[in-house]
């Protein structure tokens, strides 16, 4: 048989070159394979996809090779069978109301849930018909009188990732399958390292990999991980339905972080604490809300269930500093940067209004609220840093 392949044009032969690599390379890289066509082999395995089995290859949208280990190394990490991977950790949460509420439905969400997560509750109220209504971040088992018939979905945020309360995370999803109601937890605050939500029975987990999990504040991408194969075909379902996937190259740049995530989140946790413990002796500063601290509220349930909490904090001005004060001590900050996320190399702080984000009573300080993250900057540049802004703003 005469080889065609020779008498092909150079155009040609460039498309369909023939490469000839040696075997036996390895790395610790993953290796990054991109695609958007995935080539099969055959017309019976094309007929044969089926988009609920995670070991076939359909399209690039869905996975690639390199997506996939991430998604395994991510619900690993979570003590998960399943994990999906979104494009940030906003389209994670998106994924999760998708996937489990319909109109008719009710939610319920804590009073100091992350903005845009109130935000999409408020926005399925409003146009798709679904009752979203806020509980107190500390009612514990009391939230078992607040579930309806209808209720299909309880949020849960540990801690609060602007206020910081800790929830009694057992008792909740108690009462939540005892009325088997789906209970979401964002888990970002602890990357999955210092919180166990699945253990616990939580059944959908999500996380923000923009944050530790990334580690160079350059990439967004979030995940939801799940433990039931069921409730992971019906997030599974949405995400095709919604057509949202993830980058291959942004894949890569997480599972090269990954390997170190532990000791930058344990490195940000020493210095977070002790910022927090010397912000405490700051006449400025009327409290200081660090879960690790007793006076945190939740502080017990946090002694009970985590091992850890990062770089992420607040502290409460005392009421007599003004919003402006606080704002001009905020920017007279030089290794602080001002920015929503965390979970990098560098540290943050933000102010906020507390009052604005909350739906319900239960907040009573009367202070501004500013939310610390700490990098990896050393912990006496960056105390020297606070108490320099603190001078110069609010003398």
């Amino acid at each position: 048989m005469t080889d065609s392949r020779s008498s092909r044009a150079l155009q040609t032969r460039i498309v369909h070159a023939e490469t000839e690599l040696k075997p036996g390379f390895a790395s610790f890289a993953t290796p990054v394979m991109r695609a958007s066509t995935v080539i099969f082999p055959d017309l019976a395995t094309v007929r044969a996809a089926d988009w609920r089995d995670d070991s076939q290859w359909r399209y690039g949208l869905h996975a690639t090779p390199t997506s996939a280990a991430l998604a395994q190394r991510i619900a690993a990490i979570e003590g998960g069978k399943h994990a999906l991977l979104q494009p940030s950790g906003l389209a994670a949460i998106s994924n999760v109301y998708f996937g489990i509420v319909k109109s008719g439905d009710d939610v319920l969400i804590p009073d100091n849930v992350y903005s845009p997560n109130r935000d999409h509750g408020e926005w399925l109220a409003r146009d798709f018909g679904v009752s979203v209504r806020y509980y107190d971040p500390l009612i514990g088992a009391g939230i078992a009188e607040l579930i309806r018939p209808n209720t299909r979905l309880i949020w849960i945020e540990a801690p609060g990732s602007v206020t910081m309360e800790v929830p009694d995370v057992r008792a909740i999803v108690e009462a939540a399958r005892a009325r088997d109601v789906v209970t979401a937890i964002d888990n970002t605050y602890s990357a999955g390292l210092a919180f166990r939500p699945l253990e616990l029975g939580v059944d959908i987990s999500v996380q923000a990999l923009t944050k530790y999990q990334s580690g160079g504040s350059d990439v967004l991408m979030g995940a939801t991980i799940t433990v039931d194969h069921e409730l992971h075909l019906k997030l599974k379902r949405a995400r095709m339905h919604l057509g949202i996937g993830v980058s291959s190259d942004d894949c890569s740049l997480v599972l090269r972080s990954l390997p170190s995530m532990k000791a930058r989140f344990e490195a940000h946790d020493r210095t977070a604490l002790g910022l927090a413990r010397w912000l405490k002796t700051r006449p400025e500063i009327a409290a200081v809300l660090h879960p690790a601290l007793p006076d945190c509220p939740g502080h017990s349930l946090f002694m009970r269930d985590f091992t850890g909490a990062g770089g992420l904090f607040s502290v409460i001005f005392d009421e007599r500093y003004s919003p402006a004060q606080i704002d001009a001590f905020v920017e007279a900050l030089e290794l602080f940067a001002i920015g929503w996320s965390w979970g990098g190399a560098n540290s943050l702080a933000m102010p906020y209004d507390v009052a604005s984000m909350r739906a319900a009573s239960g907040w009573t300080h009367r202070g501004t609220l500013v939310r610390f993250y700490a990098g990896l900057e050393e912990e006496a540049d960056l105390r020297a840093d606070i108490e320099r802004s603190l001078a110069a703003a609010l003398a």
